[in-house]
């Protein structure tokens, strides 16, 4: 479960692109709001079968007020609440709420290849 008064964020530790945004969040949550943990590190409850599966397709957030957001939704609550309220607002608005949805599906299905062509590995 959160901790009181925060949100649980979970991401694929497995994942080059993930880990990337994830220290994004940490260097602005100022606030400690987010508790951040890789979904395979969570225990049950709150990790249940379903929440399982659905964490391998996409990030999610466990709002600190009980509710469960994932994918494109779950980024603009994490935008909101790093300090950027009016950007994540604007993107909230239909249709760009379905095209930040698309996004996000399009970049996680291919968030391997996506890693690796950021990211490259480094040579020693």
């Amino acid at each position: 479960m959160p901790i009181a008064g925060r949100h649980l964020l979970l991401w694929d530790g497995k994942c080059g692109l993930c880990r990337r945004a994830v220290e994004w969040v940490r260097r602005r949550d100022r606030s400690a709001r987010f508790e951040i943990v890789p979904y395979q590190e969570v225990a049950a409850p709150p990790m249940t079968p379903e929440l399982l599966a659905a964490c391998r397709r996409a990030m999610h957030v466990l709002t600190a007020d009980g509710r469960t957001l994932r994918a494109g939704r779950a980024s603009l609550f994490v935008l909101r609440e790093t300090g950027n309220g009016r950007l994540a607002s604007f993107l909230s608005l239909p249709p760009l709420v379905w095209l930040v949805e698309v996004a996000y599906r399009i970049v996680a299905r291919n968030r391997s290849k996506l890693s690796w062509l950021i990211f490259p590995p480094r040579r020693a």
